[in-house]
């Protein structure tokens, strides 16, 4: 669950600025785009390879 504190001097635009920051940060929607509709689990494996190999592949550059 994503919480955000108003601080003194913050304006809404900047707590919104905040929320949508830590909602990225914290993989929400990636998890609720991925929970949208369901695997079967050999496709679900095979996604899990194919995001590995991305990963390393990103990292390398």
């Amino acid at each position: 669950m994503v919480k955000v504190k108003k601080m003194p001097g913050d304006s809404d635009d900047s707590l919104i600025r905040k929320f949508l920051r830590k909602v990225l940060n914290d993989g929400v929607l990636l998890e609720a785009k991925r929970r949208q509709f369901h695997l079967k689990p050999s496709l679900a494996k095979k996604q899990k390879k194919k995001d590995r190999q991305m990963a390393r592949a990103a990292a390398r550059w």
